[in-house]
């Protein structure tokens, strides 16, 4: 009797799906979408990037940078809360000597120059049927795993 109890207590928690999550994934396939019609995941964008022959890219950039700034300004200002209620909290950034931002541009920089794609339209790129990428996404999920194992002992 306890295990078709604990059977029907899974299905039905299983049965549940927060609507919240339905809105995150609406959210990220139409970014996918954005990202695909932009061309961001164009490799041969990118390599014009890197090549300064086209300003598209430095311009995608740009835009995210001031979309980002003028974001944590008005969370900063404005006491923004999440959606969970608590008061959204950014720390003030301890910059150190620059070693990290060196290290981590120059692993960043190479991972972007030898896969073609920045992290952030990985999953689009999959979505667009780039299997592929798949590598990258292991990749950029072991590296992630990497740093926080190292951390403690990384130069500040």
């Amino acid at each position: 009797m306890a295990t078709i109890t604990t059977i029907e207590t899974h299905a039905s928690s299983r049965a549940r799906i927060d609507p919240l999550l339905l809105v995150y994934l609406a959210l990220g396939i139409a970014f996918g979408v954005v990202l695909t019609k932009s061309e961001v995941i164009s490799w041969f964008r990118i390599q014009e990037m890197f090549r300064f022959q086209a300003f598209r890219m430095y311009g995608i950039i740009g835009t995210a940078v001031v979309t980002a700034a003028i974001s944590v300004a008005l969370i900063k200002k404005f006491h923004l809360s999440a959606i969970s209620g608590e008061e959204i909290s950014i720390p003030p950034k301890e910059l150190g000597h620059g070693v990290r931002y060196a290290v981590g541009g120059l692993i960043f920089g190479l991972g972007w120059a030898l896969t073609g794609a920045c992290p952030g339209p990985l999953f689009a790129l999959v979505g667009n049927g780039v299997s592929v990428m798949l590598v990258s996404i292991a990749s950029a999920l072991f590296g992630t795993w990497i740093y926080g194992w190292l951390r403690p002992k990384l130069p500040r």
